[in-house]
């Protein structure tokens, strides 16, 4: 009998352990931090996000029209042409054959058969700039063989997603920032958005195009980019931290602090963006509000900050 009652006693003696340490923890949990903010008037944007990749409109490869020799090249890369613009001289196979074996004869042969035998112009078929120069004076080149690429106008092409390119409509506003200069926004606008979709990393996306407002020095075709495109964007509106926010079902409300403690005060809000969420009505700039700091997993919800011996810590600042 007396080993039975020592085991029960154990056992109540363990159990009560148990539960003041669950109890223990459980307190600790319970901890919820406030902290005093002000709403302040700034802009709040709606924004699709997106990558892409700095490229010509329009980047045209030339090749030359016959088989032959390049005489001249008139260009560099990055130089700017305009469309009609000699871009080099080259003789045919024949001619140059026929200028080498003159060249035996004396440079009058060579000036002679020169001016009957004109070379072949080359000619830059659209404005734009030189980004590729893969010939020298003396190349042997072919119908084949790319001699040149010009570039129009820079663009971006970005891909966006099946699931946004709905709300992408032509004209509106966007914001690039390249990878390799990302403290310069550049201000830009859709000019085109594709009907024909492709599948990368069995993600259904939409090439959508867009034109820069003005192409700074910076711009390098193939550059990585990032790009903001504004759905909506409002100035000088009403924000508050978006931890501020308590929700019971479709309502939102805030804990403003009164005189009084605090109160908890329905708000319509509207656009929210990097942690910030605008109120269209029901608080004033002038109030204070108390946004949760930190609550931590088991924590209760509902208690007052200054409830006097409340459930809930608080600390305010």
């Amino acid at each position: 009998m007396k080993s039975k009652t020592g085991a029960v006693l154990l056992i109540i003696v363990l159990l009560g352990g148990g539960f003041y340490f669950y109890q223990s923890r459980l307190a600790k949990k319970n901890v919820v931090t406030y902290s005093e903010v002000r709403p302040e008037y700034g802009a709040v944007r709606e924004v699709i996000s997106a990558t892409g990749t700095v490229e010509p409109q329009n980047r045209l490869t030339i090749i030359p029209p016959i088989n032959g020799r390049v005489d001249q090249v008139y260009v560099q890369e990055g130089t700017l042409v305009k469309a009609g613009e000699q871009l080099a001289v080259m003789s045919s196979t024949d001619r140059a054959a026929l200028l080498d074996a003159a060249s035996t004869q004396g440079q009058e042969k060579v000036q002679y058969w020169s001016d009957v035998y004109k070379p072949t112009p080359i000619l830059a078929p659209i404005a734009g700039r030189v980004i590729v120069r893969s010939i020298e004076p003396g190349q042997t080149v072919n119908s084949s063989t790319t001699i040149l690429v010009l570039a129009d106008t820079l663009i971006v092409k970005a891909q966006i997603d099946e699931t946004d390119i709905g709300k992408v409509e032509i004209g509106q506003k966007t914001i690039i920032t390249l990878d390799a200069y990302p403290d310069v926004q550049i201000s830009g606008r859709i000019k085109r958005i594709s009907y024909e979709s492709k599948v990368i990393n069995n993600v259904t996306i939409y090439e959508v195009e867009i034109a820069p407002d003005s192409i700074p020095a910076i711009f390098r075709s193939g550059m990585s980019a990032n790009i903001e495109i504004i759905r909506q964007q409002k100035d000088n509106v009403l924000l508050v931290p978006e931890r501020a926010l308590i929700y019971a079902g479709d309502t939102a409300s805030v804990l403003v602090k009164t005189p009084a403690g605090q109160q908890k005060v329905p708000v319509q809000t509207g656009l929210a963006q990097n942690g910030k969420i605008e109120i269209v009505s029901g608080l004033q700039a002038a109030d204070i509000v108390l946004a949760a700091e930190t609550q931590r997993s088991g924590a209760r919800s509902g208690g007052s900050p200054f409830a006097p011996g409340g459930g809930q810590r608080v600390r305010t600042r």
